[in-house]
């Protein structure tokens, strides 16, 4: 990691910070989850840095890019990452992001095809649509994403730890860390913007994905999001979505299911890039 850069840049009118592994290789874009940032990835970057330049933004509220009043949306962050993309002028870069930065993938391989090579997505949003959410059960949802920003917030970096330890044991001593320090560095102002739900809906989106994009499931009964009745109805929409889903795994999919995980990726990369 020592031998990584960091960078700043203007995207889409706010300064977005990433870090990158570097060399003449192929690009790989990394989107991270709601209250994590750019070095959540460090242990997949250590990985694919063998064959590929690694960019890892933070999102706008997050890390040290800058955390505006508002605009939290899928669709301010995809413009941010387009923004990005064109700064840096990667040539049509691979993709990928977990949860949150899976939405903001997503929403960039629709709306801007023509920046990328191919999504990779970690458990995106993909709720079912059986089930519409009410209003409450909508504002219920942004009240726990503020009181838990809050609540993260509020510990020092020890307490951080200590936290997330007990909570998550299988997770590799990696992760733990950067983990930590995401939340020093996560800006209240997300925590207080951020609304659910986000549309337009996946179900109405992906018939019109154009570019091959790998979506990456776990198991709903540990805390993952995509079922696998949402899996099968997203790949029937889109020829071009491929599903795999690793067992034994809950929404951190990279962090409980590792080996796995890579091996996944760097296939479809070695087939796609």
């Amino acid at each position: 990691m020592s031998e990584w850069s960091s960078g700043e840049l203007n995207a889409n009118g706010i300064r977005v910070h990433y870090y990158r592994t570097g060399g003449d290789k192929p690009p790989v874009v990394l989107s991270h989850g709601a209250t994590d940032d750019g070095l959540c990835w460090t242990p997949v970057a250590r990985v694919l840095a063998a064959n590929y330049d690694v960019i890892m933004p933070d999102a706008r509220g997050h890390g040290l890019s800058e955390a505006p009043d508002n605009g939290y949306s899928s669709a301010e962050r995809a413009k941010d990452l387009a923004g990005l993309i064109e700064s840096l002028r990667l040539e049509k870069p691979a993709v990928g992001g977990h949860s949150m930065g899976g939405q903001t993938t997503f929403r960039l391989a629709i709306e801007r095809p023509d920046l990328i090579r191919c999504a990779i997505l970690e458990d995106p949003g993909f709720r079912p649509r059986s089930t519409p959410e009410e209003p409450v059960g909508q504002q219920e949802r942004s009240a726990r994403m503020r009181e838990n920003v809050a609540r993260l917030k509020g510990m020092n970096r020890d307490e951080l730890l200590a936290y997330i330890r007990a909570e998550r044991p299988t997770w590799s001593e990696d992760e733990y860390g950067p983990w930590a320090d995401s939340k020093l560095r996560l800006s209240l102002k997300f925590g207080g913007a951020v609304r659910f739900p986000e549309g337009p809906m996946w179900w109405e989106s992906l018939p019109s994905l154009t570019r091959p994009t790998l979506l990456i499931t776990a198991d709903p009964d540990k805390g993952s999001i995509v079922t696998s009745e949402v899996a099968a109805e997203a790949a029937r929409l889109s020829p071009l979505l491929k599903v795999a889903h690793l067992a034994g795994a809950g929404h951190n999919i990279r962090r409980e299911q590792f080996a796995g995980f890579l091996e996944i990726v760097q296939k479809f990369l070695a087939q796609n890039v």
